[in-house]
């Protein structure tokens, strides 16, 4: 049994000794470093049509 993913869900990582925060929700999920308000999003269409890489690259073109 699942359980349904009906509210953001967070989570802090690090990545190369830096900390990151992860979050879940039914839209998608978005990866942000701690203290900052932009970050990847990757929507789940996009990952599951797979077109994650394309949408990965798009916003980082538009990040620079």
């Amino acid at each position: 049994m699942t359980t349904a993913l009906d509210k953001s869900l967070r989570r802090e990582i690090q990545i190369e000794d830096k900390p990151y925060t992860l979050t879940i929700d039914p839209a998608g999920l978005k990866l942000v470093e701690k203290g900052r308000r932009n970050g990847v999003e990757l929507a789940w269409r996009d990952l599951v049509n797979g077109d994650a890489a394309l949408a990965a690259a798009l916003q980082g073109s538009v990040d620079r």
